[in-house]
């Protein structure tokens, strides 16, 4: 060994030790400056926030995230406006949102986004067992020092001067009750962190075991475990989850329609937030909230996914209330879901693609008036029912709206929600009047309804690939034809959370129907939800509407086969229904403005007067404005209150919901049964207008009727007003006048279909699309 190598060797070895400790120190000293600017960070975010503390809100800091061993969450917020969960962040550089990507300083940082909208998630899941809906829940990067404000999908990106202003215009989403109650529950949720090192948490460290410094920021009230108990008298203190349940739907109950229209109930929570693997369908009888899970399941979805989100209904009038709901419930997403009547955006689709078109409804009508007169009106048809309407339901529901092409097909189709049974002339007959109507509609160089969703089925099969929707969402399916659905289907396949159909068979206000499965949709197993809860109607409301279509058993769209009666859970249990029996009209309708005076102005804008038929809304509508009480049509709301009675007809009620609901002409064919008559006082006894020679047509039609006066009548939420005219029942009896079910009214046509009132030729029903 050479002289002196052995303390060679230990020198060198301490100065690498020396090295390794220095640079261990450096490490540690710039991880504390990181730690110590993260900390101040926060402090001065924390600081803006403090100022909402006096206004109900509550902050949770420094919270370990669930499930994992040292992560934290920054800050959680809970007030008025809902659940923030809070990412504060102190960078050198500033942050830039641009083409959805986060970047800082040239350097991408798209991965904290990651991590918060994964903490997001977790928080949602851990608030559904209150009933929270995920829309409530909102994704929050403060960036400490910066001015800024953007947003990356559903990420607000806020600089720390932005955050306290932003958070003070959300809307009032949590009851003062609902605030403590979802603090408490995320301060168990989610722990106070706990540092890894040993010893006490260096100075300075916001923890939730306490408050913060108290310098240069004030400390944060502490929120207080709260005990999960009921209280007997005071709502605000109700703190277990069925009774936080049963304050939500109290406060929501007594604020507007409007807000109520967008409650989501604990039960609900999971279809919103579920994953299916295909085409998935909810039903369930009226009032069980299947319109607000579709709503909050477009904005979860929009939140979720790059691509836009269709949400399509039959009714013209209801998109406009549901894009106004939806932009209360979630502002942040309503800009990326378009919400269309299904033939308004099918002419918008064929436009875009450049298919020629030309829908004239008038002039399609009056092919079918010619196609009649030519080769229906003395054929044998005429045996069964007169009158061209059926026959003009069978061409458009039955064989366009479900897409037939050729007789053969039609021979043997069984014609679901149709009662006549038809035998192979009166459909030789029926196809004749078909080829005739083509024939006439061709020459004038028109289309039809049915033709425009045809044409655009065919576009979109022909180009399945070129569909921009991430999701379809289909609201009130039951009333769409077999062709509308595939066109839907057709737009996403069977592709994960791609198509839901919300809808019930019970609520069909039109004729016709089709079964899912003939449109090739499979929704067995759990991808078919049926709610069955009502969270709507007053019991005694929710009772005098199921006495209407109690003997009326239906097919579901899935091919089930119900009772009219079904086992529905009311939760609602107050309400009054008024069943007030007139001489005369005028005794009917001097009773109908006293009602809505007698409830007072302040119920006018959450009141409705909903009739069979557009004229009858013309009639009342005059009525209620020379008597000096305000007016909304139907088809102008757009789902924002309004110091107005809303009137309209019961299909353009379809969807909607008020505190309370007038009938004031719930139809001839239908009177309640007096008290001491052998049935409850809620039963009603029907008789079929004999304008068909079939007796299952004027069943039918019968049928049909008590479904639309069914769903007019489960629009109502408090109180039900209706008014009978016993007198001009009896006397259209004796008449024995044929009356035609036009629309959701009753007219007199003559057996030529002619009106025996005005003399005039016979005037269809409203076109789909269109509204009635």
């Amino acid at each position: 060994m050479v002289a002196g190598g052995s303390a060679y060797d230990r020198a060198c070895e301490a100065r690498r030790q020396e090295r390794e400790l220095r640079e261990q120190l450096w490490a540690a000293r710039r991880e504390a400056e990181r730690w110590e600017a993260a900390s101040e960070g926060e402090r001065r975010v924390a600081a803006q926030l403090l100022m909402l503390t006096g206004r109900g809100w509550h902050l949770l800091v420094d919270r370990r995230w669930p499930g994992t061993r040292a992560a934290n969450v920054d800050m959680l917020l809970v007030g008025p406006g809902g659940v923030f969960v809070i990412d504060v962040k102190t960078w050198r550089a500033a942050p830039e949102a641009a083409g959805g990507r986060l970047t800082a300083g040239r350097q991408p940082r798209d991965g904290e986004v990651r991590k918060l909208l994964a903490v997001t998630r977790v928080t949602e899941a851990a608030l559904a067992p209150l009933g929270l809906s995920p829309v409530a829940v909102q994704p929050l990067m403060v960036f400490s020092g910066r001015s800024f404000d953007a947003a990356l999908g559903r990420v607000r990106l806020l600089g720390e001067r932005e955050v306290a202003p932003a958070l003070l215009t959300e809307r009032v989403r949590l009851s003062a009750a609902m605030v403590r109650v979802v603090a408490a529950h995320l301060e168990t949720v989610f722990p106070a962190y706990e540092t890894s090192s040993a010893g006490p948490a260096p100075a300075g460290t916001p923890s939730a075991a306490g408050p913060l410094p108290p310098a240069p920021v004030a400390p944060v009230a502490p929120v207080t475990p709260l005990p999960i108990r009921a209280a007997a008298h005071d709502e605000d203190a109700l703190f277990d989850v069925g009774a936080l349940r049963d304050a939500a739907a109290k406060a929501a109950r007594r604020g507007p329609i409007e807000q109520w229209m967008t409650f989501l109930h604990p039960d609900q929570v999971a279809l919103v937030r579920r994953n299916w693997s295909g085409p998935a369908r909810i039903g369930g009888p009226a009032g069980t909230g299947k319109t607000v899970v579709a709503l909050h399941r477009a904005a979860h979805l929009a939140q979720r996914t790059t691509g836009r989100i269709l949400y399509v209904t039959f009714a013209s009038n209801l998109p406009r209330v549901q894009r106004t709901f939806l932009r209360t419930m979630s502002p942040a997403v309503v800009g990326r879901v378009e919400f269309r009547s299904l033939h308004a955006w099918a002419r918008a689709f064929l436009e875009e693609r450049g298919i020629a078109h030309r829908l004239h409804g008038g002039r399609a009508e009056d092919a079918f008036s010619r196609a009649w007169v030519r080769r229906g009106r003395d054929s044998v048809l005429s045996a069964l029912d007169p009158s061209p309407r059926y026959w003009r339901e069978e061409i458009d529901c039955v064989i366009k709206g479900r897409g037939i092409t050729s007789f053969e097909e039609y021979a043997t189709l069984r014609r679901h929600r149709r009662r006549a049974a038809l035998r192979r002339p009166h459909r030789e007959a029926v196809w004749e009047l078909y080829e005739e109507y083509e024939r006439l509609r061709t020459e004038r160089g028109v289309h039809d309804f049915n033709d425009i969703l045809t044409l655009a089925l065919a576009e979109a099969s022909a180009r399945p690939g070129r569909s921009p929707y991430a999701a379809v969402i289909a609201d009130e399916v039951q009333d769409l034809t077999l062709v509308g659905v595939r066109l839907l289907h057709a737009l996403v396949g069977d592709a994960p959370n791609g198509l839901l159909l919300v809808g019930d068979g019970q609520q069909a206000v039109y004729p016709g129907g089709y079964r899912l499965s003939d449109a090739g949709i499979d929704v067995r197993g759990d991808r078919g939800q049926v709610l069955r809860t009502n969270y709507r109607n007053a019991k005694a409301i929710l009772d005098a509407a199921l006495a209407v279509v109690a003997d009326d058993a239906f097919e579901d769209i899935d091919g089930s086969r119900l009772a009219g009666r079904r086992d529905i859970h009311p939760t609602y249990h107050d309400g009054q229904v008024t069943r007030a029996v007139f001489t005369d009209p005028q005794a009917r309708d001097a009773a109908l403005l006293d009602a809505l005076r007698a409830r007072g102005r302040a119920s006018w804008p959450d009141s409705a007067v909903l009739c069979r038929s557009q004229r009858d809304v013309g009639r009342y509508r005059r009525l209620l404005e020379r008597a000096g009480i305000p007016v909304c049509a139907l088809e102008r709301y757009d789902g924002r209150p309004v110091a107005g009675v809303k009137v309209g007809s019961y299909r353009r009620a379809k969807g909607l919901e008020f505190k309370h609901v007038h009938l004031p002409d719930p139809g001839p064919w239908l009177e309640p049964v007096p008290d001491g008559g052998g049935r409850p006082a809620t039963a009603w006894t029907a008789w079929a207008p004999p304008g068909a020679v079939d007796d299952e047509i004027a069943l039918e039609r019968a049928q049909l009727a008590r479904a639309q006066l069914f769903v007019a009548m489960t629009r109502a939420r408090d109180t039900l007003w209706l008014g009978v005219v016993r007198a001009a029942e009896q006397d259209a009896r004796r008449e024995g006048a044929a009356y035609e079910l036009r629309g959701a009214a009753v007219t007199p046509y003559d057996a030529r279909g002619r009106h025996r009132e005005a003399h005039v030729p016979y005037a269809p029903y409203a076109q789909p699309g269109r509204g009635a």
